[in-house]
């Protein structure tokens, strides 16, 4: 007997390639994370040589906080753009290792980046105090990101090892 192409119980049974093929490895593209970082920036006075040029651990610490965000604002970072930059006022406390105050200049950087990759060149930072994720509200790594998360702040942690040997 012949069936004729149209016979339901064969298009029940035939069924279709899909028209694009998915692996476990792709995934659609993140949206960006929205982040608040600060920094507080330390000043330790600099005694004056032959009678002039010292600055107070105030001044020291203003002038840090400048230098360090103008580097922010004009240096350009693949995966990173800071959005809003906002000083505090400063705050002062006593340093038992040099024994005098140290004068501490804060900063917060509102920032937008790809991925949380990019927030390891912010926590890494001596001047690092604390991040909070504006956007989204909750995350979700698969373990592929979170190893690759993992390697990467062991290769950040291991080079800044490195610095402070040569130090």
């Amino acid at each position: 007997m012949l069936r004729s192409y149209r016979d339901k119980e064969r298009l029940e049974s035939i069924t279709e390639f899909p028209k694009t093929i998915t692996t476990a490895e792709e995934k659609p593209p993140s949206a960006k994370l929205k982040i608040r970082v600060r920094f507080d920036y330390c000043g330790l006075p600099r005694p004056a040589r032959f009678f002039f040029g010292g600055k107070g651990a105030k001044e020291v610490a203003e002038e840090i906080r400048q230098q360090q965000t103008n580097m922010w604002r004009n240096i350009p970072i693949q995966g990173v753009h800071i959005e809003d930059i906002e000083f505090f006022e400063l705050y002062t406390v006593y340093d038992e290792v040099e024994e005098t105050y140290a004068a501490y200049a804060p900063v917060e950087l509102r920032a937008t980046i790809d991925s949380l990759e990019e927030l390891l060149r912010f926590v890494s930072r001596d001047e690092f105090r604390r991040v909070e994720f504006i956007e989204p509200g909750r995350l979700a790594l698969t373990s592929r990101e979170l190893e690759r998360l993992f390697y990467k702040f062991g290769e950040t942690l291991q080079q800044r090892l490195k610095e402070r040997e040569i130090k």
